[in-house]
């Protein structure tokens, strides 16, 4: 699979959108290199804003900018951008109903290196809770322009996650990116895993994987964790009688919580969840860190081995 990096995406797509809009701003947290905002601050100097190591302050400016009809992107890693100024997203922003995007690049342990102060790994469940609140996450860098596209588009806050790492285009430029809306990727009938972002390509691994075994699995990309697609939820619990969800997040309060509470809700069926089980992140390469957090294709593959024998079990 050709690699390609999901925030130089994002920058080249900033630049599409701002020549396309003039409504359009970013802000930066100063971190427009590490982000790619700086792409669009050398095409557009008067449309940018170094709000400098100030997160709160940078969404609050955001806010007001978009009271005065601008749609402006606030960009900076996401444990800076979901952690730090939550107060300020939540009652300044999403309180508000206002017309502001996030873009949170540096998402989960992949960030490698830096270590646990700068993995974002809490930041997907601590936006889904924020009442009014889209949160993206699209699953290369052929999804993630269009995922930007369409937030300029919809009207309300927006959170966008995306990678440090570069990751294998698993989608086709002709893909609908529909908010809301989940990707079957791959057809199955004997379990379904449902993904976003980096795992994405992980999960297709593991399908073929799966597939020597003669287990045929089905893969869908959830690009969008709110609002989750219920109707693929259900619908795919309905034809496969299993699921079980893969993402570089937290278990807790993520894509598997998101799935598992419209199954338990509307059709209940076993549920494995694969994803960082109540520990920090540390120091390490990304294939390093994907490894000792049980991320690995092998990993969804032990897990759908695990959910189908339950399913077996329960008959």
């Amino acid at each position: 699979m050709e690699l390609k990096c999901t925030r130089e995406a994002c920058g080249n797509a900033l630049v599409a959108l701002g020549k396309k809009n003039p409504a359009v701003v970013v802000l930066s947290a100063d971190l427009a290199g590490s982000t790619k905002a700086g792409d669009f601050a050398k095409v557009f100097p008067e449309r940018f804003f170094n709000m400098g190591v100030a997160e709160a302050n940078m969404m609050n400016t955001a806010a007001g900018l978009a009271a005065c009809g601008k749609i402006p992107f606030a960009c900076t890693f996401a444990i800076f951008a979901s952690g730090r100024p939550w107060e300020q997203v939540r009652n300044t922003i999403a309180y508000a109903g206002l017309n502001v995007k996030i873009i949170a690049t540096h998402g989960g342990i992949s960030v490698g290196p830096d270590g646990a102060s700068h993995q974002g790994i809490e930041d997907l469940a601590l936006m889904r809770i924020i009442p009014g609140m889209t949160v993206l996450v699209p699953a290369d860098a052929l999804e993630t322009p269009k995922a930007i596209f369409a937030a300029a588009e919809l009207k309300g806050p927006v959170y966008i996650r995306l990678a440090r790492a570069k990751l294998p285009v698993v989608t086709a430029p002709e893909d609908d990116f529909i908010i809301g809306r989940a990707n079957l990727l791959e057809n199955g009938n004997a379990a379904t895993i449902i993904t976003c972002g980096y795992l994405v390509a992980s999960s297709l691994q593991a399908a073929e994987l799966l597939k020597q075994e003669g287990i045929n699995v089905a893969v869908v990309n959830f690009h969008t964790i709110k609002p989750i697609d219920e109707q693929t939820i259900i619908t795919q619990a309905q034809k496969t009688g299993a699921v079980v969800t893969a993402e570089e997040h937290l278990v807790a309060g993520g894509l598997g919580s998101a799935v598992a509470e419209v199954l338990a809700q509307h059709y209940p069926v076993p549920i494995e969840m694969v994803g960082i089980k109540d520990r920090f992140g540390q120091s390490g390469s990304p294939e390093e860190l994907l490894k000792e957090y049980h991320l690995m294709p092998e990993d969804i593959v032990q897990a759908v081995r695990r959910v189908i024998r339950r399913k077996i079990s329960n008959r």
